[in-house]
């Protein structure tokens, strides 16, 4: 194994399989609806990531049908992980939050909960709201988006947010005992060379951070990002040159950070490029990163020629 995978981790510490269970609980952000921007990130239309984004469904009802799909798909189901994905879910009031949240955690099956968020978005009440569900629930994560260590990216991508937003946000969270903090990259971003990226990766290794998620750029309908593809403002990343990168990327890392995914997908409906980038390629981009870190092995650190 060349990496320390989530699904691995909680097969390990809980004895199973760990399903999550992704939840749209009706939240936005503060770059869409004008607080501190509008449109929101240039690469996101957070439809074509979660098929249950946008859902009228409550937060009950969507946990229930999963856990009834998942138990019926998968039979050793040990648990599920409630995973809070569309928009910034701690972008509302704290007694909104701990109805949502509470609602997620009354159920035993449950072993805790994963809160997609923003660097910006965490202040200390909601913090402190988060920590105390560790008391009963032993799988607590917070999921930072970072995308890119440098802010004329985060600027040109309309994130809304500094990179010091996000030191801040991790330093914070990891004073509460039993939070477990996740951060989200993009690598392939406009703009951004090889070592632009690397040294994103050298700010997650310098940080406190327990998880991260890796994602190639991919284009989606409906998005900023299309018309600049189409303008020929964006180069798409081939599927080798991704899996060199998500392997030097990862070689900067600790070797106990848990990796909770290394490549990303759109629906095909959705995607517009690169092409690779859909579900039916999935198992090939793992195959590909699978044998550069095999050649890597092999040649001792080879890291990529720039």
């Amino acid at each position: 194994m060349y990496y320390r995978k989530f699904n691995d981790y909680l097969k390990e510490k809980y004895g199973g399989r760990i399903q999550k269970i992704a939840i749209d609980a009706g939240f936005t952000c503060p770059n869409r609806d004008g607080s501190k921007a509008a449109g929101g990130c240039t690469f996101c239309n957070n439809e074509s990531f979660s098929p249950y984004a946008m859902t009228k469904q409550s937060v009950k009802e969507q946990i229930e049908k999963s856990m009834e799909f998942y138990k019926n798909r998968f039979k050793n189901v040990k648990g599920f992980l409630a995973y809070f994905q569309a928009f910034t879910n701690t972008y509302a009031p704290v007694e909104k939050l701990k109805e949502v949240y509470d609602q997620a955690m009354s159920y035993p099956e449950i072993i805790g909960m994963s809160i997609g968020t923003r660097p910006d978005c965490v202040p200390e009440e909601v913090l402190d709201l988060i920590a105390s569900y560790t008391v009963e629930k032993p799988e607590i994560w917070v999921e930072y988006g970072l995308q890119s260590a440098h802010f004329r990216t985060l600027r040109k991508i309309n994130r809304a947010h500094g990179v010091a937003d996000f030191v801040d946000a991790v330093l914070r969270t990891k004073k509460r005992s039993g939070i477990k903090v996740c951060a989200h990259v993009i690598l392939g971003l406009p703009d951004e060379d090889y070592e632009d990226m690397m040294e994103t990766a050298k700010l997650i290794a310098a940080l406190p951070i327990d998880g991260i998620k890796i994602h190639p750029l991919h284009i989606v309908k409906h998005t900023a990002m299309e018309k600049q593809y189409y303008k020929g403002e964006i180069r798409e990343l081939d599927m080798k040159e991704y899996a060199k990168l998500a392997v030097d990327f990862l070689s900067y890392l600790p070797k106990d950070i848990i990796v909770h995914r290394i490549t990303g997908e759109a629906t095909e409906d959705e995607l517009i490029a690169p092409y690779w980038c859909s579900p039916k390629y999935k198992m090939e981009v793992l195959q590909a990163i699978e044998e550069e870190f095999k050649l890597r092995n092999a040649n001792k650190n080879l890291k990529m020629v720039v």
